[in-house]
């Protein structure tokens, strides 16, 4: 009963000294217990009822330890500690090269790279199924591979070969649909050794791009590297044991479909053993290896040894892979239906501009495009020579940790390593934190309740930081201030970053100041090392044991801490936290929070512009805000021990509390506006625009609603809230409202991002009617010995059109003639088939089987079909209204436009008819990066059959009802 009565301050301090050499005898309490039982607090010790002593530490610390730190030494110092990290860090970023390329023969030359780069993009945007895609460019190509050849040494052959492949696959990006192409076009290229070759390493690129862009880095820059890089491997005197296929591809955009009719159908395919895809998710910079494999480490392996200037990071993969960011390349293709190795590069920085009319090729620096060609020539040039290239199933045995040190080299081990490295580290921490536990008994439990009140400390400043920011984000953006630190990064981290701060740092004060009363500060100190140590050794288990490879950055967090801290402890425990201390402590954690940084920088540079172009349900301050808290509990992490040994925070607090405030009252009176068209560094806001016509009819064919608008949509948040003061008319009460009856609510989205968009604009305009509108009609319906209904329909069109399906209710489509044979609805339980085809292509036909579903009761008509055909070049691109709306806009908006007809029609095996619902609308949609649209029409004529031709704009007329004969 007399210990258990002991004040906690008095066990604390006892604690504290009796580790120190010989003077455990020291420890006396300071007054008797109370007679009574003392209330017991929520940690499980009793209540803290004593002053914090002025030395904050008992009779037994050193002088060191006992006087504290200096707030305003340590608060500057951990400050400037930090922003000679960032420094470090960005210059590493910046330098691109590591040297000036010579010249000499055999050597990569940015200079002709950039002379091709600068010949595709003064084509202009080049969207599949265009003249300036499937001519002009594939010309310019074949010109240059045909120049090339001529000057090849004699020890290779090159065999060149234009493919116009035809095909269908489903995918389940964006929700999952399906996909069918007719026609479209791939230039490939063979480079093997005078005798031939077996086997084949594969480079891709595509020359393709969305509308209304020059696609100077998405992607003209990565297929003038592969000019470059045959040129090289053609005239050189070394002979290549492998052969090596370029394929620069026409129809990427159009979600994959190039890659894809390369690789299921092409006679070379048979040949590749592994691949490189040539990526851009942003404009110049550095090149990421940001996907490799699956499970074939010799590839990564590969990049190491060859790569001049390697940047690759296992962290980027998983991230991409787990579908967090809305994208998708042709190494899934690769990887999903040629079950083929590769390795995934893309440029990431400086996506604001990525998709527009800005991506032009005087953006990209030339040694971004020299460092890139460095790479692609010496990795193509090792596996073309590699002897595991001709046998590389052999080599597939699982995952592969890899990550590059501030570009200058790249780390990498199997995944089966890093978790026997992992586990080493964690045995580490339990070895340490375990000798503390076999101290004596008394000892050892007051540690433990110390220990478990002060991770509850921590996990509570941790939650209350993040909804401290969760309520400031939720707030500016009910008030219309979404987005202000899009154009100014640092508004986020003055608004969000200090605010977390801040929380975390108030609570651990508090518990300092109120609970912790008596404790000694070198004893929190270490305790809450101890407890942040335990922390991140915790994810580290979780992450290993999912078989994770980015685990092994908890085990950096692990590791390099432990090892300061066990170098450092006897000059701890004899000065305290000094100045040696200090500085020793923070070069131990150099290693973690250099690489932190690192990994900061590239989360920042990848979403801050994709959450200006994330569509209008996620609300991008809260998902910057929950970043920048977890970043920021990251980086305070083993820096809070740093609170319990300084002798204050008041002034840290203020100051922070102050710039948050400040940065406030700032965003919300709107002085940090989103956008910019600075020509320097423009950050536009993205918005689609569409005229069309659409004609609503009931099952028995009458019209029930027709209407004629611009349908406007905002890439972001802020919907219109910008534009409205800029053009009045433009407001809520033209918002466009879902047609619950029809497929994607009556719209003819280019593909299916209706739920990512649901806030829609939609402006009375008179109708429009393209020059060449599509056919659609349903060529037969027949029932079938399985008891299902088979219909045949039969379409003509522009390069683009998308078909919608839905079933009514007592029905399912149970196949069709798409994809693989099994129908893939999309997000809301419709269908969605996106189909594109080149200059010249045969009548679409598919049919499609619609079964009653047992036990269910058929209402109306069977299943609904609708057709949009979009424009996304030639005469009938614009509206002279569509023209006129978009002139009105500011220059920070960057509105793409085009024009669509669509038309839709529910058939029923009974009723024997087809309700038709025109749609016609001129606009451009493109979403993440990998959405363009054009506008859709169906002819209700279906005895004409009209020749192709390709249309830009947006026209559409109302279409005559059609009744079908069974």
């Amino acid at each position: 009963m007399e210990r258990g009565s002991e004040s906690g301050a008095v066990r604390r301090h006892r604690v504290g000294t009796e580790r120190r050499e010989g003077l455990a005898a020291m420890l006396q309490p300071e007054r008797e217990a109370p007679a009574q039982e003392p209330p017991v607090d929520t940690c499980g010790g009793v209540s803290r009822t004593r002053k914090r002593s002025p030395a904050g530490g008992g009779g037994g610390e050193s002088q060191g330890a006992g006087a504290g730190l200096s707030e305003a030494r340590a608060a500057l110092g951990l400050a400037l500690y930090l922003l000679v990290l960032w420094a470090l860090v960005q210059l590493s970023l910046q330098r691109l090269v590591l040297r000036r390329p010579s010249g000499h023969h055999g050597e990569f030359d940015a200079r002709q790279a950039r002379d091709y780069l600068e010949h595709i993009t003064a084509i202009g945007p080049r969207t599949t199924g265009s003249p300036e895609n499937e001519i002009l460019t594939v010309q310019y190509l074949l010109e240059q591979i045909k120049l090339i050849e001529v000057q090849s040494s004699r020890l290779h052959k090159i065999s060149v070969d234009v493919q116009r492949p035809t095909g269908s696959f489903s995918i389940d990006f964006l929700g999952g649909f399906t996909s069918y192409y007719d026609n479209i076009t791939n230039v490939v290229v063979k480079l093997e050794p005078r005798d031939g070759a077996q086997h084949a390493v594969l480079a891709n690129c595509h020359f393709d791009s969305v509308p209304s862009s020059p696609g100077a880095s998405d992607d003209a820059v990565s297929c003038s590297v592969m000019l470059e890089v045959l040129r090289v491997l053609s005239t050189s005197s070394e002979a290549l044991q492998h052969a090596v296929v370029f394929l620069f591809n026409g129809a990427e955009e159009n979600v994959l479909q190039a890659s894809h009719g390369f690789i299921t159908q092409h006679p070379w395919a048979s040949l590749i053993r592994a691949f490189i895809n040539l990526e851009a998710a942003g404009v110049g910079g550095k090149e990421l290896v940001f996907q490799t494999g699956p499970e074939n480490p010799w590839l990564i392996q590969a990049y190491v040894s060859a790569a001049k200037h390697p940047f690759a990071s296992v962290v980027a993969q998983e991230v991409f892979q787990s579908g967090i960011i809305p994208s998708e390349t042709d190494f899934r293709i690769y990887r999903d239906f040629g079950n083929i190795p590769g390795i995934d590069l893309a440029f990431i920085e400086n996506g604001y501009i990525y998709h527009t009319k800005y991506d032009t090729a005087d953006r990209i620096l030339t040694d971004s495009i020299q460092r890139a060609g460095d790479n692609i020539l010496a990795v193509l040039k090792y596996l073309a020579t590699s002897d595991m290239l001709a046998f590389s199933s052999e080599y597939r045995h699982g995952k592969m940790v890899f990550f590059d040190v501030l570009g200058l080299f790249v780390i990498a081990y199997p995944c089966r390593v890093g978790s026997i490295i992992n586990y080493m580290v964690v045995m580490a921490v339990v070895l340490y934190l375990g000798k503390k536990l076999l101290q004596p008994k008394h000892n050892t439990l007051n540690y433990m309740k110390d220990f478990l009140c002060g991770l509850g400390i921590t996990f509570i400043s941790w939650f209350t930081s993040l909804v401290t920011v969760l309520i400031i984000a939720v707030f500016v953006s009910l008030i219309g201030q979404s987005l202000s630190w899009y154009n100014h990064f640092y508004v986020s981290v003055g608004l969000y970053g200090t605010a977390a701060a801040a929380k975390i740092i108030l609570i651990h004060t508090l518990a300092k100041r109120f609970y912790y009363t008596n404790a000694s500060d070198q004893y929190l100190g270490e305790v809450f090392f101890d407890i942040s140590l335990f922390v991140h050794c915790s994810f580290l288990v979780m992450f290993t044991y999912q078989g994770l490879c980015s685990a092994f950055i908890s085990a950096v967090w692990v590791a390099f801490p432990l090892l300061t801290k066990l170098a450092m402890h006897k000059e701890f425990k004899q000065h305290g936290a000094q100045g040696k201390f200090i500085a020793f402590y923070l070069l131990g954690m150099f290693i973690p929070y250099v690489y932190a940084m690192y990994l900061i920088w590239a989360v920042f540079e990848m979403f801050t512009p994709i959450l200006g172009r994330s569509g209008s349900e996620i609300p991008p301050d809260i998902v910057l805000a929950s970043i920048l808290a977890g970043c920021t509990m990251i980086l305070s992490s083993y820096f809070m021990n740093f609170i319990y040994l300084a002798r204050s925070t008041k002034k840290t607090l203020i100051s922070l509390t102050l710039v948050c405030t400040v940065t406030f009252l700032l965003v919300c009176s709107g002085t940090f506006f989103p956008y910019s068209s600075n020509p320097a560094n423009p950050k536009p806001k993205r918005m689609i625009l569409q005229h069309m016509t659409r004609t609503f009819h009931d099952l028995e064919g009458n019209i029930v609603k027709k209407d004629s608008g611009i349908w406007i949509n905002g890439f972001d948040y802020t919907g219109m809230s910008h534009i409205t003061p800029h053009i009045p008319e433009i407001n809520d009460t033209i918002r466009a409202h879902c047609e619950e009856n029809a497929p994607l609510c009556g719209f003819p989205w280019y593909l299916p991002v209706h739920f990512l968009i649901r806030k829609n604009w939609y402006f009375p305009a008179p109708e429009v009617s393209p020059r060449n509108p599509a056919h659609f009609r349903l060529i037969s319906k027949e029932q079938t010995p399985w008891d299902s209904v088979k219909l045949t329909f039969e379409a003509t069109g522009p390069s683009h059109m998308s078909l919608y399906v839905r079933a009514h209710k007592g029905w399912t489509i149970s196949q069709w003639s798409l994809g693989n044979g099994t129908p893939v609805t999309c997000k809301g339980g419709d269908y969605f088939v996106f189909y594109s085809h080149g200059l010249q292509a045969s009548v679409w036909q598919f049919w499609i089987e619609v079964q009653q579903v047992l036990g269910e009761q058929p209402e109306g008509g069977m299943v609904t079909v609708a057709i949009a055909a979009h424009y996304h070049s030639g005469e009938d691109n614009r509206s002279s209204q569509l023209t006129a709306l978009k002139e009105k806009f500011p220059e920070w908006v960057f509105p793409f436009a085009w024009s669509r007809a669509a038309s839709m029609a529910i058939l029923g095996w009974k009723e024997r008819k087809v309700r038709i619902m025109g749609m016609e609308s001129c606009g451009i949609l493109d979403f993440s990066g990998h959405v363009g649209t054009r506008g859709m029409l169906l002819e209700k004529r279906p005895s004409d059959l009209l020749e192709h031709r390709e249309h830009s704009n947006c026209v559409s007329k109302e279409k005559t009802f059609l009744k079908l004969l069974v």
